[in-house]
């Protein structure tokens, strides 16, 4: 083999090799294109006050409730007070007791507490369910599809749907009893 002979193939090789690299260079790039896009049009949609609260449904795993699932659309004509809650949150533990005072009154008046768990394992909500003593409806949303859904930012986060299924209102952090009352009573059917 002579000296141009392998100078020949030393530069296909080059050329072969940057072929193939500029390849695998547009492909990647195709598919950042590709991710930037999908993820432009995904679900950007904020739920506000006034708009349709968007269905769903999740398993309950309160044990002193008989709801095995909870869909929301189930519990039309009833208020909701929808809460997204976890164990780690202090301001979450400190308003759980007041939830569970008015419960009793305000399900006899036609509104449901449900209180969705973004716990990752149930086993912590169930220890702190059993601590406070909870009877109201707690799903568990483990993969955040419902936290998603509502754009949940920081917990607590509680979203008052009306009986006709529209949001009246939409709190970011911890409630006292009386503004949860007050909440309770304007979602209460007439």
């Amino acid at each position: 083999m002579g000296l141009e002979e392998r100078k020949r193939k030393k530069q296909n090789k080059k050329r072969n090799r940057f072929i193939f690299r500029s390849i695998i260079l547009a492909v990647l790039i195709g598919a950042v294109i590709f991710a930037v896009v999908q993820n432009l049009q995904s679900d950007k949609i904020i739920y506000e006050v006034g708009d349709d609260a968007p269905d769903f449904q999740l398993e309950q795993i309160n044990k002193y409730n008989e709801n095995e699932t909870i869909r929301l659309s189930d519990l039309e004509g009833k208020g909701v007070m929808l809460n997204f809650w976890g164990t780690w949150c202090k301001p979450c533990e400190e308003e759980m007791p007041y939830m569970e005072k008015l419960y009793p009154k305000y399900k006899e008046r036609g509104v449901e507490i449900v209180a969705v768990s973004l716990d990752s394992t149930e086993l912590v909500v169930h220890r702190f369910i059993d601590k406070y003593d909870l009877t109201f409806p707690i799903p568990h949303d483990k993969d955040s599809q419902v936290r998603d859904l509502y754009k949940v930012g920081p917990i607590p986060s509680t979203v008052f749907i009306d009986p006709q299924g529209k949001i009246v209102e939409v709190v970011n952090g911890a409630l006292t009893l009386e503004r949860l009352d007050g909440y309770l009573q304007e979602i209460t059917p007439k």
